[in-house]
């Protein structure tokens, strides 16, 4: 397989990663809009946080062990797709639940390259 194919396959899915966790990260801003004290609204930036905090140790974990970490962003795809009833609706599985399927799946993908 070419290098520069190989290096676009190692870096796609830690890039794609870092900006869904941004992506996600998103969705904790809007606690900030609402009519609450500062410390609740802490709490629940926090609360909203969480997903981002799951997927950003995901990320550290799938580049130093890409087949660990695949198949534990996989896991949590279905986990997401569960917790947030993103299979409800198409437009939501394809923004929220996706991506982290996709992402595991290249890293997957990286690691069996890498074992060649």
């Amino acid at each position: 397989m070419n290098k520069n194919l190989r290096r676009v396959i190692y870096w796609l899915p830690r890039i794609l990663m870092i900006l869904f966790i941004c992506f996600i990260s998103l969705f904790a801003l809007d606690m900030f809009g609402e009519d609450l004290g500062f410390w609740e609204m802490l709490v629940g930036f926090f609360m909203h946080m969480i997903p981002t905090f799951a997927l950003v140790i995901l990320l550290t974990i799938a580049w130093k062990w890409e087949k660990v970490g695949g198949i534990l962003i996989i896991l949590l795809g279905v986990i997401f797709t569960i917790f947030f009833n993103t299979y409800r609706e198409i437009i939501t599985f394809l923004l929220i639940s996706m991506p982290v399927f996709i992402v595991g799946g290249l890293f997957i993908w990286n690691w069996l390259l890498k074992k060649r």
